[in-house]
């Protein structure tokens, strides 16, 4: 059993697609405040843990953790009710509502609070996430860092305490990319936990202070970015360096 600290833990967390395994008995405590990235080849089950993690996908064995109660069979909805908000690749937008009605929507179906009680938070994350001035925008006639902002944005209205990022950063241009990832660090910086999958690493180890790789579902690597990047299983199986 994690400590009081953990705010995600995983015990065992394994799934399978017939013969594949593509989460082999992952274990891991994330302590309140803390931002995890995860890394790993084409096909090493990132976005399944993240599926598993969210509720997409139900483990075959293991227990999952938040705030120390058992979720493991929870759904999606469940868990976001619970305290866990999804940022995904591809903005998942309303493309017909404005920027601030589009997080109202999230606010009130995520947290299950009125519209009227949602707002005053609703303007904030605008604020903190650089769309104030977007406020009543049609989202479908945003750019792409707009819409990317807006993703963000739309998870942090469910009133995430643990907020996970899903590739967010594809796509993106350098300097978009760099616009995006100071927000992302800054609300890290505020106390949000944030668990991310990148390809973008430079992005990724910019704002995580811990790092783990999966290869074939297994965690091979756990630690502090610079030390897991450096190491020579990761540089051979990750990088495809022979060290």
């Amino acid at each position: 059993m994690a400590d009081a600290g953990t705010l995600l833990s995983l015990e065992g967390v394994t799934k399978r697609f017939g013969s594949l395994v593509v989460a082999d008995a992952v274990t891991l405590d994330l302590p309140r405040g803390q931002a995890l990235g995860i890394i790993g080849p084409n096909g090493a089950g990132k976005s399944t843990l993240l599926n598993l993690i969210a509720g997409n996908l139900m483990p075959d064995q293991g227990l999952i953790r938040l705030n120390g109660r058992d979720i493991t069979g929870t759904s999606l909805t469940q868990r976001c009710r619970m305290g866990m908000g999804r940022a995904f690749q591809i903005p998942q937008t309303f493309s017909r509502l404005t920027v601030f009605e589009t997080l109202l929507v999230a606010a009130s179906q995520g947290r299950g609070i009125s519209e009227s009680e949602a707002a005053g938070d609703c303007v904030s994350i605008l604020e903190r996430t650089g769309l104030l001035d977007r406020a009543n925008q049609v989202s479908g006639s945003l750019n792409l860092l707009q819409r990317k902002r807006l993703e963000l944005a739309r998870a942090l209205a469910t009133g995430p305490d643990l907020l996970l990022l899903d590739e967010i950063a594809g796509g993106l241009t350098e300097a978009e990319c760099a616009s995006l990832v100071g927000t992302i660090r800054s609300l890290h910086a505020g106390g949000t936990t944030i668990v991310w999958i990148e390809h973008v690493l430079h992005a990724l180890n910019s704002v995580v202070e811990r790092l783990i790789v999966l290869d074939f579902g297994r965690v091979i690597q756990d630690g502090a970015p610079d030390a897991v990047m450096a190491s020579r299983e990761v540089q051979e199986i990750y990088l495809g360096i022979e060290a």
